[in-house]
């Protein structure tokens, strides 16, 4: 598979020895972060909720821990503001990892021989197989994201990992698996199938950015010194391009979640229901796990199956946090359009779902 990406073969042999340190330094910085953070941090608490089953809870409509109480008696403008520090404070590690993940990412793929295939399809796969196991949601895989492309990854490779991460984790999977019916869970992962395979097509005309020059500097320290230098450039960079859309995200998720809540649809499924719902799940920025847990909810309190399948089909996809990423970075157009991929995937599996409940 042919690479368009590689360094010249002519560089002298003290540049791919500094080379080659640059890439050993940046990949232990890398791995030392994602090893903390999976073992202190995220798996231990995606296994917890998994091990909850049935006794799963939230406590608040956009997070898992709620800093401060949020009550139906505040003022509105209250709930937004409270609702939108809690979203923040839930996802304060996942998105502390995702920058400087992100980070290292943005300092390891410009030294790499090889970031990118001329296949569609390879890209897709490598960026399916490298969002699995990293445990954020679509939220904090958007600084990764961006870091992917921006460090010379193709936008498929993006994109695919953007999917992957938060609609393939294993944990995930099993908890969908052990808390809704087979078939239900079976969409949802119908859904995430469905969403990578159309990656190549929702990224189409996209060309990916142009390759970092090489380094000649000669010696050992300074590749050490260099990576950790250009590690805290990307670092401050990521951070002032990626916190200032968190802070707006929040506010428009918890706008949303305050003045649309799911309990408010009417009792009975129907097609304007479906898609209004797909709308607001492909919308709303949540946490790791949070669409299972809460569409798993809203099915013991009663909420018509076909909006429990699109919201679990669409919750955790993609977020408007996700989207202002993917603008910023790649192009409006594109995020547009994904957005459109997993909301229209979503209202077909509700859909699906109302048919199959008439036919019954």
């Amino acid at each position: 598979m042919a690479s368009v990406a590689e360094p010249s073969l002519a560089v002298p042999a003290s540049t791919r020895s500094g080379l080659r340190l640059q890439v050993i330094v940046t990949v232990i910085l890398a791995l030392g972060m994602a090893s903390y953070f999976w073992i202190d941090s995220r798996y231990p608490s995606l296994l917890k909720k998994l091990h909850s089953g049935k006794t799963i809870h939230t406590s608040g409509v956009l997070s898992f821990d709620a800093l401060l109480p949020v009550t139906a008696e505040m003022p509105l403008a209250t709930r937004i503001g409270r609702t939108s520090v809690n979203w923040m404070w839930t996802n304060r590690i996942g998105m502390t990892f995702g920058i400087c993940f992100g980070s290292a990412m943005l300092t390891l793929l410009p030294v790499l021989p090889r970031r990118r295939f001329q296949s569609a399809a390879a890209n897709t796969a490598i960026g399916a197989i490298t969002g699995v196991p990293l445990g954020v949601c679509a939220n904090c895989v958007a600084p990764i994201g961006q870091s992917l492309f921006q460090g010379g990854a193709s936008a498929s490779s993006m994109l695919a990992t953007m999917f992957s991460s938060p609609l393939l984790n294993v944990v995930v999977l099993a908890m969908s698996f052990a808390l809704f019916p087979f078939g239900v869970a079976l969409t949802r992962v119908a859904v995430a199938v469905a969403l990578i395979a159309l990656t190549p097509w929702l990224v189409r005309g996209v060309e990916p950015l142009g390759d970092a020059s090489v380094l000649s500097n000669p010696g050992w320290m300074f590749p050490v010194t260099g990576v950790l230098k250009q590690y805290g450039k990307n670092l401050a960079r990521l951070a002032a391009t990626t916190i200032p859309f968190m802070i707006l995200a929040a506010l428009l998720g918890a706008i949303t979640a305050e003045l649309i809540p799911v309990q408010s649809l009417p009792g009975n499924a129907s097609i304007l229901g479906v898609v209004v719902v797909a709308l607001i799940g492909a919308f709303l920025p949540v946490p790791m796990a949070f669409d299972v847990a809460a569409a798993f909810i809203l099915m013991t309190r009663g909420l018509p199956m076909p909006y429990v399948v699109t919201l679990l089909c669409t919750l955790g996809a993609f977020s408007i946090y996700s989207l202002l990423i993917v603008g910023r970075a790649v192009s409006w157009k594109i995020a547009a359009r994904v957005f459109a991929a997993v909301a229209g995937l979503g209202m077909m599996a509700g859909i699906g779902t109302m048919v199959l409940q008439g036919l019954r």
